[in-house]
């Protein structure tokens, strides 16, 4: 049976002393309830003490100031003692323990009340507990005036749960915790342990039977893989001096900044002379300066919660609340945050709620139950990548969720969420067949429970934190991704625009003399193009797999294919929506990318690719500093077309615009030939200066163009138009003067 906090009894003789089979269940770590035995006790006539110690031969209590108070005595030459102790009421005490090697001390942990209170339960059971993180996994507190860590883990089914580490021998029966019923929660205070220790937690089933050892979920310190341990760590220690950041994100609407971003894989944009990762200092000294140059507004990383297998990328995540170890300790990634936000570069992160893996350290059967996933494999079990689907309706596993979104928030000032394969989380059927799935309660495929999940997520998140963005990679066409949570949305910021970079990449892939038959892959877009808040997204994703680097999709010879990629930049950057660019697309690298090796950087000592980097930097200082190409991105005002039908001739252009701000026409020339005297109709007579080209000599390109302007004039027809040059397969954006 066990016991909730405050019944902390036990069976004792009329002497007080504990009966055999008592001290034989604490031997072999099977007691029901320790806090009943261990510790300090009252009896009828006297206080008594017990604790267990292996290794002991004789064990004197003390009180925390070192006051002898009675020799205890050996009931069990295992290391059970127990005996009067002179106190005038229950409260911690330490033993000196000796044996023929010496003498020690142990603080009694069993002496300690429970840390968690009332509040913590009554919040917990309703799943609306929002600082879990600073109450569960370890923490360095003090206790009754003693230092030390307390644990607290979520195992309602465990038969018994132990705290095991460097600090115990990794011996299950020295550190059983305390179960509090009305949660399914079992804590202890250890005031032996220290930062830096190695731990897990050692858990018997409800059938008895003992589990693999367990990683902490909300550990914050890892192990560096191959090595599996959570390790103990102390809050994080770093003086930020972001605020301003942090208040002009809390200010603005995001939809109407300019936001362009750098996807980055941690362990493989640069590593050492030797082949090793970068720590987050050797980062920060790194990319941190390169992103400034390069003009990007945020640095978005692909996972780098704690994960396992290299080859994961980090999407099989198996510590959420710990940064990797890959990289250094956790104040290493809180310092590369504060740097970012001190030069003015926000930092997301690619979160994986989506699912986890099966690896027997993680969540996965934690208490010998499915606790975070679901028990049918129907709906806890992922096809596509053999993980585990966690139960969004268990209002603890949705709370686990949710406080690791704040944690980041929080702790590390991150500015972002880019929420992984959300559309998996969203249908039942997801890559399943039929009958391999179940209905919801409407007998649909919607799962309403991860719906319920994505919204109160981005409600709280949105709530305490302003300034963060949520970014969803949804593949679908699921109704209003980037709609708020009252207007029947998601409550996400943004959405990833997958249709835009499938659509455009498998036009760019044709021949240009095929082009003409797929114009609309370029125009269809702009159906859609303002019903959601979207991000356009050339990620990793699309460089993998044998899919070719970007460069290498582009269709036509070496100098086609580089032309060909210039000009889809520049006509990424002209069209509505936030951008974002994979690591080592910005200089066109050739080969594909894998994570077992830094990019190519040498490279850039070739012409085309130096003048990728260049055209890339230009266009997100271009993009940065003209209002009309960024503050209605996502809304229909902001956009208009000039030319959409000119199939033959697979020319496109449109105006950018917004209130107030000089207009901007960004025009396509995607065939090879060089087009003299083409018509361009614009919205206003005059000088139209030619703000970006990239044809030009410095970018790689033929150094075809207009002299660095044009002139709009009322043609005989009635319609204002330029008369331009169109370089080959080129892009030029126009701005009003």
């Amino acid at each position: 049976m066990k016991l909730s906090p405050g019944k902390d009894t036990a069976t004792s003789t009329t002497s007080g002393l504990l009966p055999a089979p008592e001290i034989a269940a604490i031997l072999s770590g099977t007691h029901s309830n320790p806090f009943a035995v261990l510790g300090v006790h009252a009896t009828d006539e006297a206080y008594i003490a017990r604790c267990f110690i292996p290794s002991a031969e004789s064990v004197t209590a003390e009180t925390l100031s070192g006051k002898e108070i009675g020799a205890l005595d050996r009931r069990d030459d295992a290391g059970f003692f127990e005996g009067s102790v002179s106190l005038r009421k229950e409260q911690p005490i330490r033993y000196r323990a000796r044996n023929k090697g010496g003498e020690w001390i142990v603080v009694d942990p069993y002496s300690f009340g429970p840390v968690l209170g009332p509040m913590d339960d009554y919040y917990i059971r309703e799943g609306s507990h929002l600082r879990l993180f600073e109450k569960m996994g370890a923490h360095q507190i003090t206790h009754d005036g003693v230092d030390g860590f307390h644990f607290a883990v979520w195992a309602p089914n465990a038969r018994r749960v132990s705290v095991v580490g460097s600090f115990n021998d990794w011996d299950g029966r020295r550190h059983v915790m305390r179960f509090r019923a009305d949660t399914g929660i079992w804590e202890i205070f250890l005031p032996d342990v220290s930062a830096g220790a190695p731990y897990k937690y050692e858990i018997l089933d409800r059938e008895g039977q003992l589990l693999p050892l367990k990683a902490d979920p909300f550990a914050r310190r890892s192990e560096l893989r191959p090595d599996t341990a959570s390790v103990t760590t102390g809050e994080i220690d770093q003086v930020w001096e972001d605020a301003a950041h942090r208040r002009h994100w809390e200010e603005v609407d995001p939809r109407r900044q300019p936001i362009s971003i750098y996807e980055v894989h941690a362990g493989s944009w640069q590593r050492r002379d030797n082949g090793a990762m970068l720590t987050w200092d050797e980062l920060a000294e790194r990319l941190i300066p390169y992103c400034v140059d390069m003009g990007f507004t945020h640095i978005e990383f692909l996972p780098i919660s704690e994960f396992p297998y290299d080859p994961s990328w980090g999407y099989q995540t198996t510590g959420l609340y710990a940064p990797t170890a890959r990289f250094g300790e956790p104040e290493g990634f809180a310092r590369f945050v504060n740097g970012c936000h001190k030069v003015g570069i926000g930092v997301i992160l690619d979160w994986v709620p989506a699912h986890f893996p099966t690896d027997e350290h993680g969540l996965r059967w934690f208490d010998g139950t499915a606790l975070y996933e679901h028990e049918d494999p129907r709906q806890g079990f992922h096809p596509d990548w053999n993980t585990a689907i966690y139960n969004f309706g268990r209002d603890e596993v949705a709370a686990y969720l949710i406080n690791n979104a704040l944690y980041w928030a929080e702790k590390f000032h991150v500015d972002g969420l880019r929420v992984d394969a959300v559309a998996s989380m969203l249908y039942l059927d997801y890559s399943r067949q039929p009958g391999e799935w179940v209905p919801n309660e409407y007998g649909g495929n919607e799962n309403l429970e991860a719906v319920r999940f994505l919204q109160t997520m981005n409600t709280r998140l949105y709530g305490i934190h302003q300034g963060v963005l949520t970014i969803a990679e949804e593949s679908t066409s699921w109704p209003k991704v980037s709609h708020p949570v009252h207007a029947g949305g998601l409550g996400f910021g943004f959405k990833w625009n997958m249709g835009f970079m499938h659509d455009t990449l498998q036009y760019l892939a044709r021949e240009p003399v095929h082009r003409k038959f797929h114009h609309n892959d370029m125009t269809f877009g702009l159906l859609y193009a303002f019903s959601e808040n979207f991000v356009l997204p050339l990620s990793h994703d699309e460089v993998v797999h044998g899919k070719g680097s970007l460069v290498a999709k582009m269709a036509g010879d070496d100098w086609q294919k580089f032309a060909n990629l210039r000009a889809y930049y520049a006509f990424m950057w002209g069209y509505p929506g936030k951008k974002l660019l994979f690591m080592g697309q910005e200089f066109a690298q050739w080969r594909e990318w894998s994570e077992e090796r830094a990019l190519d950087w040498n490279l850039l000592e070739y012409n085309l690719h130096e003048g990728m980097r260049r055209l890339v930097r230009d266009l997100n200082g271009t993009y940065r500093s003209k209002p009309a190409l960024h503050a209605r991105d996502c809304e229909g005002d902001g956009f208009e077309w000039l030319i959409a039908d000119d199939r033959n001739n697979s020319v496109f252009a449109w105006l950018r615009k917004a209130p107030g701000e000089k207009l901007i026409a960004v025009v396509t020339n995607f065939t090879p030939v060089y087009r003299e005297s083409y018509d361009v109709p614009l919205p206003a007579p005059g000088r139209w200066r030619e703000i970006v080209n990239t044809d030009a000599e410095i970018y790689g390109g033929s150094g075809k163009g207009n002299g660095g302007a044009v002139y709009a004039e009322r043609k005989p027809s009635g319609v204002t138009a330029a008369t331009i040059t169109l370089p080959p397969l080129a892009t030029l954006m126009l701005e009003q003067e």
